[in-house]
């Protein structure tokens, strides 16, 4: 059999070979459509540019740092209106990312139970339930915030602001929290929490392996939350307290004291939250179901509880068939936040609003927005993608 020549060590290789070998000719087509691309990229930047300075538009990034000149009520770190439009959409950035993994983490208990409870055999639990999916799920989710918002609006006056414990106050200008206040050795209390957790994890992998070997299971339920609660108090109280409270206090016109936060994050929230834990249900409903039925019946022949059932067999196997429209429903979330900016959250487009329009730089501001969201979605994305092939069953 006559064996088929390398154009790579044939010395007599013609260049119409290019075309009739099927491998150089799928890489000459492939870098012809890059090449096409990248010149129909610098194009339109060039063009772009070119407009921009026939209008008489300024362009580039060196608006950043220029001073913003405008407050942000709601902030995790300093700012003030001296600050620059850099430190302006970094705040904005911060409040999106907290506002995304909050909802994220609520969106995900509660999908998860009302998927459970979907399946409930109790008829008024399951069509309850039925009923709270098919309607948040049917109604967009942009009347859901100004729902949201509408409500906690109509809440008291701040001098009339309801109290919860004489701690906790409710009003129409938000939810005033106690704020915590660090003193020495506050640090060594958190790093006591950090270190307990990451016991707890070391422990709950140690007793899967001796699990495995022996068939002997650890109180790990038990174990890692006495861990994490017990050793910070241990060191708080040995070092004497170093973290405190500032209790909000009501006066004759306003709250003094404490933290507030604000009814347009929380009335984001709660419509990111209960929108997209509608769709995470059919999600682990329709997961639940993939698994065969045979497995619950062998689980309830060998006595198995059905709670652990659920926890170790069900979910377990679930999971491979929830991972991945899961990611899709986070990624949804966190884009849907942009939609703050009808009620006057200060996330990252709200504010890069009032930059744009401050300094003009409209395509700048608009490729800020488009990094921001596609790094954090792409850090969402790999970090699911990570979990998904750590929980994958192996097949023996």
């Amino acid at each position: 059999m006559a064996q088929e020549r390398d154009p790579f060590q044939n010395k007599s290789f013609q260049l119409m070979q290019l075309w009739t070998d099927e491998r150089w000719r799928g890489l000459i087509f492939q870098f012809l459509l890059i090449l096409a691309l990248c010149i129909l990229v610098a194009f339109i930047i060039s063009n772009t540019i070119q407009n921009l300075k026939t209008a008489g538009m300024a362009s580039g990034y060196d608006f950043i740092f220029d001073t913003a000149s405008f407050d942000i009520n709601q902030r995790l770190i300093e700012y003030s209106s001296t600050s620059t439009y850099g430190r302006a959409i970094i705040v904005g950035g911060l409040n999106t990312i907290v506002v995304a993994i909050l909802g994220i983490f609520a969106s995900t208990i509660i999908g998860f139970i009302a998927g459970i409870l979907r399946l409930s055999r109790n008829f008024l639990i399951s069509r309850l339930v039925g009923i709270y999916v098919e309607f948040i799920r049917n109604v967009p989710v942009l009347l859901q915030i100004i729902f949201w918002w509408v409500i906690l609006l109509a809440l008291p006056k701040v001098r009339d602001s309801l109290s919860i414990g004489d701690s906790i106050f409710l009003s129409n200008r938000g939810i005033r929290l106690p704020s915590p206040i660090y003193e020495e050795g506050s640090f060594w209390v958190l790093a006591a929490f950090i270190i307990a957790i990451a016991l707890s994890l070391i422990i709950r992998r140690w007793s899967f392996k001796r699990q495995e070997v022996t068939g002997q299971t650890l109180p790990i339920w038990i174990i890692a939350p006495a861990l994490i609660i017990f050793l910070p108090v241990i060191i708080f109280f040995m070092l004497g307290q170093p973290i405190g409270f500032e209790t909000p206090v009501r006066s004759k016109f306003n709250l003094r004291g404490g933290f507030n936060v604000t009814p347009e994050f929380v009335a984001l929230w709660l419509a990111l939250s209960t929108y997209t834990a509608a769709f995470i249900s059919e999600i682990v409903r329709a997961g639940i179901s993939s698994v065969s039925a045979g497995q619950k019946e062998a689980a309830r022949a060998l006595g198995l509880k059905q709670n652990i059932t659920m926890r170790k067999i069900i979910l377990p196997q679930a999971l491979r068939v929830i991972i991945p429209p899961l990611t899709s429903q986070y990624l949804n979330l966190t884009k849907n936040s942009s939609l703050a900016v009808a009620i006057g959250y200060q996330d990252i487009v709200s504010i890069g609003d009032t930059v744009l329009n401050q300094s003009g730089r409209v395509l700048e501001v608009i490729s800020i927005f488009m990094l921001f969201y596609l790094t954090l979605s792409l850090a969402t994305s790999a970090f699911m993608n990570w979990y998904n092939k750590k929980i994958n069953l192996i097949e023996r």
